[in-house]
């Protein structure tokens, strides 16, 4: 059974420090007690910079191998725990922050921009050196604050740290995923064809699963949704969903040209349960009815 966090309180205990804000805090890992190490729930937002290896990362069910100097996320419901190193000390920097902080907020308000906090563990930010300064200087300045003589502007001021050090954890992945494209060059053949074999005359899938989803791509490819979601978006330029839209698209007037199958057998080819699905799908983004379509073909 694992442990869950409930506040602030609780979790400045694990690192033997007072609290000063009721819904942030930042943990040295070198000052932490063990236990914060077994299977827990922090209940809250959290940036972890692991600054040493010291041991297996286990974070929704996988496991990460990382080195010195990466970053990962958590959100309230993750559960986490780590096997230790028995010859490494822990080493690192943990910011924690509970959604009550930014509910109603511009930094609420802009947490969208955030979506790496659904990331996988596997797709953990790998930090260089100037951008390991760059974090370290945001939990210091947010540590800062912390210690500051409270203010009416602390809160605003912790949400500014706070959201500094989420856009640079933002600009850092973009790096990453230019850094890792030499890597994947072959990501959208890759996709194309994945996508060309769902929707294959043939194929059992629309059937037995409907249309393609982004969450069955970003699956094909092990990454999770909103990772694929963002690698899509960098390489293409536009959503993984509307990817998926305008392959379906391509496929459903390729078929339309073929007299052989009925509108409705189009449809459920394609994986709509329902004709007026496909009809209302295909007028929305090419403005006229299948139907009309196939008469203009002829």
């Amino acid at each position: 059974m694992y442990t869950k966090v409930e506040n602030i309180d609780q979790f400045n205990r694990y690192f033997h420090q007072l609290t000063h804000h009721p819904h942030v805090s930042v943990g040295n890992l070198a000052d932490a007690d063990m236990t914060l190490f077994d299977e827990t729930d922090f209940g809250m937002y959290c940036v972890v910079l692991m600054d040493v290896n010291f041991g297996e990362l286990l974070l929704r069910g996988s496991c990460l191998s990382y080195r010195s100097g990466t970053i990962f996320t958590m959100k309230p419901g993750d559960v986490v725990s780590m096997h230790l190193a028995a010859d490494v000390k822990p080493r690192g920097w943990m910011l924690a922050f509970r959604p009550e902080l930014i509910n109603g907020t511009g930094l609420g308000r802009d947490f969208y921009m955030f979506n790496f906090f659904d990331y996988e563990v596997a797709e953990a930010l790998e930090l260089n050196d100037t951008e390991r300064r760059v974090a370290i200087n945001c939990f210091n300045n947010i540590n800062s604050e912390l210690h500051a003589p409270d203010d009416e502007f602390t809160s605003h001021m912790l949400r500014l740290g706070i959201g500094q050090m989420l856009t640079s954890c933002r600009r850092f992945y973009e790096r990453q995923f230019d850094t890792r494209k030499m890597h994947s060059s072959d990501f959208v053949q890759h996709l194309d064809q994945l996508l060309d074999s769902y929707l294959a005359t043939d194929s059992p899938l629309p059937a037995q699963h409907g249309q393609p989803t982004v969450g069955w791509c970003a699956s094909q490819f092990h990454l999770s949704p909103s990772y694929f979601g963002d690698l899509v978006h960098r390489e293409l330029g536009i959503t993984a969903q509307a990817y998926i839209q305008q392959k379906i698209i391509e496929k459903a007037k390729s078929l339309l040209a073929n007299e052989t199958l009925s509108v409705n057998e189009i449809a459920f080819t394609l994986g709509f349960d329902y004709p007026n699905h496909f009809t209302r799908f295909f007028r929305k983004k090419e403005g006229i009815p299948p139907t009309t379509f196939r008469k203009k073909l002829l």
